[in-house]
């Protein structure tokens, strides 16, 4: 075993070159880590932006952690140049100059300024207050210049993902917005006329302050991965943009609506006109068929017509109006209401007739029931029966006559019913002496 010093047991020359080479090693990595975060496009960005918010506070960190780096960087150049310098004296170290290198290769040999460490807000260990520099040993050097390395790129590399993705995509939803307003004021939707008006100005108004924040502090926009440790692990905050994105969209929407409106316009109205004269019609046909009921059909309940709503003609007036002075904006909404009030309208007054008139069916078929019946007795031998005739004839007069009491003649149409099954029935009974006539009526 050789002799030891304060770093353990003085390396031979084969470990001394294997270090050597490891830590050549090293350098070079560091060294191209360095120049490529030094030639970052997003560092560049960030120096000479005027940065608000988290991105200006950890961008001073950051700062400060760089040129720490290159602190660090050049402790450890000059450190590893002395050390080769002392390795190549002689072709063959002695005792004296391993006993150098293992001092410098293993030891705490390297110092650096403890200024500059306080700048950078990463406390060298066992640093205290008031110590004018910090003395590390190569390995707590890399392994310092790595944890600084990692923090900065991803410092960096976060601002930069954000002002990649985000102003480019903000900037083409503002041009599509852009087109969007001047398509909306062709057709008169202007902010304090219509909604979407309003809409687009406030959707103006987010992004431009998008904007103006994703420049200035790019960090507040920005998730990072959990349980992620790589630098720049995350993705940029689209929240907001996707939001006004949908916002736009609906807005666009809109706007193709009113659009479609100013093509088929006339038609539409048309159509408008269409079903409510209809139902008009109906409703008409509805009262003259309550004064029928009302004249044919006694003790019956008849709802009352009422006659035809006057806010749609006026509704319908208006639209034409707004047609005439291309007031598209209005005659949009005003249109889809009214299409779907006529339809309503239609459908009441269908419903009204058929209520008004359901008396009459009822009477209908009181007297096709009858007939049927009579059908069938006088094909079965039973034209003649003095007791069938006498109930038909009742329940007839009671069907034919004005007004018809529905209740009374419903009761002698079942009178005449059960008579007719009771005498059909009755094995024992003699038919009456029915004519051809009777025999040959149809059956029901």
């Amino acid at each position: 075993m050789g002799d030891t010093g304060p770093t353990g047991p003085v390396m031979d020359r084969d470990e001394v070159d294997r270090a050597l080479a490891r830590l050549g090693a090293e350098h070079e990595a560091v060294e191209t880590s360095l120049l490529a975060l030094q030639d970052h496009a997003g560092r560049r960005l960030l120096e000479g932006a005027e940065l608000t918010g988290v991105t200006v506070e950890r961008w001073s960190t950051a700062e400060a952690s760089i040129t720490l780096l290159w602190s660090y960087f050049d402790a450890y150049t000059g450190a590893l140049r002395t050390a080769r310098e002392i390795r190549s004296r002689r072709r063959w170290s002695s005792r004296e100059d391993l006993a150098e290198l293992t001092e410098l290769l293993r030891g705490e040999a390297v110092t650096v300024a403890g200024g500059t460490a306080a700048l950078a807000q990463a406390p060298a260990p066992d640093s205290g207050p008031g110590r004018l520099s910090e003395r590390y040993s190569l390995a707590t050097l890399v392994d310092r210049m790595n944890q600084l390395y990692a923090t900065s790129l991803d410092m960096v590399v976060a601002a930069d993902a954000v002002w990649s993705a985000l102003p480019a995509r903000i900037d083409l939803l503002a041009a599509e917005l852009q087109r969007t307003r001047k398509l909306a004021h062709s057709v008169g939707v202007r902010p304090g006329e219509h909604p979407s008006g309003d809409d687009l100005e406030r959707i103006t108004r987010t992004l431009t302050r998008l904007r103006e924040r994703v420049i200035s502090d790019p960090l507040a926009f920005w998730l990072p991965a959990e349980g992620s440790s790589a630098p720049g692990g995350g993705r940029p905050d689209t929240t907001v943009y996707d939001r006004e994105a949908r916002a736009l969209e609906e807005v666009r929407r809109e706007i193709d609506a009113v659009l479609a409106v100013r093509q088929d316009a006339e038609q539409r109205i048309v159509r408008l006109r269409d079903v409510l004269s209809r139902a008009d019609r109906t409703l008409a046909e509805a009262r003259t068929a309550r004064g029928e009921v009302l004249a044919k059909i006694a003790a019956t309940e008849v709802p009352v017509v009422s006659g035809p709503p006057i806010v749609l003609q006026e509704q319908l007036a208006a639209a034409a109006e707004y047609r005439r002075h291309a007031q598209w904006h209005r005659l949009s909404p005003l249109l889809e209401s009214l299409e779907e009030k006529a339809e309503d309208e239609l459908l009441r007054a269908r419903e009204s007739l058929t209520a008004v008139t359901a008396p009459l069916a009822v009477r209908a078929e009181l007297r096709g029931r009858l007939d049927a019946y009579k059908a069938k007795v006088a094909r079965l031998g039973f034209a003649e029966d003095p007791e069938l005739a006498e109930k038909y004839e009742k329940a007839r007069r009671m069907l034919w006559s004005a007004p018809c009491d529905l209740r009374v003649a419903e009761q002698a149409v079942l009178r005449y019913q059960h008579a007719a099954a009771e005498a059909l029935a009755s094995p024992g009974r003699v038919p009456g002496q029915g004519g051809p006539a009777d025999r040959t009526e149809p059956g029901v």
